[in-house]
């Protein structure tokens, strides 16, 4: 079973040239102003808006995962179009991008299955904020072979020992997708969005949890879990709303990117 695309031509650009000026841009601009954080992650944060808005501060994570050596990631993802309880896994054979497809992971993914019971919600995964991820991850990574989660309703200390397990592997990255604050105006998301910035940069749930608006912040809560139990250091590599796109101040979303290491 093809994990085919639902997103495509939409969220991001359905044809692999366009798609890749776009990660060239992304790439040159940033180098005009900035030099690539000298880390080895396999740990990020991403954001899953269209590329228009979002692709820039996503693209700096893919760069620094490129450089991990890692080649097996599961990306894990909120549901947005479906309520459930817990995480659903499906067993797809390959994960189709405009790029060609990536190959699944398939003992690691029968590794979860078996060892936390997941089942497969199947229309869970015509989700897209796992699926804008797919494209990065076959541009940047060779021989790449992913897992894809999709959580709807559940603990994050659940999710947490999902990531535990899987950053137990040294073989094996964790790619969370969440966006920050939703429609507000420029003003009042930098201040909502600024807490979930800090409570990242010092590992802190409890601070989350006093106004960070953002739609995975169960995976984001998670991740925070995993990485202060693992002993990594958080490292925020880029943060801005669609306004620096849009140019529209009055209905903004807020993105980040990070990497623990």
């Amino acid at each position: 079973m093809q994990r085919e695309m639902s997103v495509s031509g939409t969220f991001y650009p359905s044809r692999a040239l366009e798609l890749e000026r776009y990660f060239e841009h992304f790439s040159s601009a940033y180098d005009e102003t900035s030099t690539l954080p000298d880390i080895k992650s396999r740990a990020v944060i991403v954001p899953h808006a269209g590329y228009v808005y979002s692709g820039y501060t996503a693209n700096i994570a893919y760069r620094v995962l490129q450089k991990s050596g890692i080649k097996t990631f599961v990306v894990i993802g909120p549901s947005h179009r479906v309520a459930y309880d817990g995480v659903s896994l499906c067993d797809f054979s390959s994960y189709d991008t405009p790029f060609g497809s990536i190959a699944a992971a398939t003992k690691l993914s029968q590794s979860l299955k078996e060892m936390f019971t997941l089942p497969c919600y199947l229309q869970a995964h015509a989700e897209h904020s796992t699926e804008v991820q797919f494209p990065f991850i076959k541009y940047y990574i060779e021989d790449a072979s992913i897992v894809e989660l999709v959580y709807s309703q559940m603990n994050p200390h659940t999710l947490s020992e999902i990531i535990d397990f899987l950053l137990s592997k040294e073989d094996v990255g964790v790619i969370i997708s969440t966006d920050l604050s939703h429609f507000y105006t420029l003003k009042e998301a930098s201040k909502l969005d600024s807490i979930c910035l800090e409570a990242i940069k010092e590992l802190d749930v409890g601070m989350l949890k006093r106004g960070c608006e953002a739609c995975g912040h169960i995976g984001i809560e998670a991740m925070l879990l995993s990485t202060k139990k693992l002993g990594l250091h958080p490292h925020i590599l880029d943060y801005r709303t669609s306004a620096d796109a849009s140019d529209d101040t009055s209905r903004v979303v807020g993105y980040v990117s990070a990497c623990f290491a």
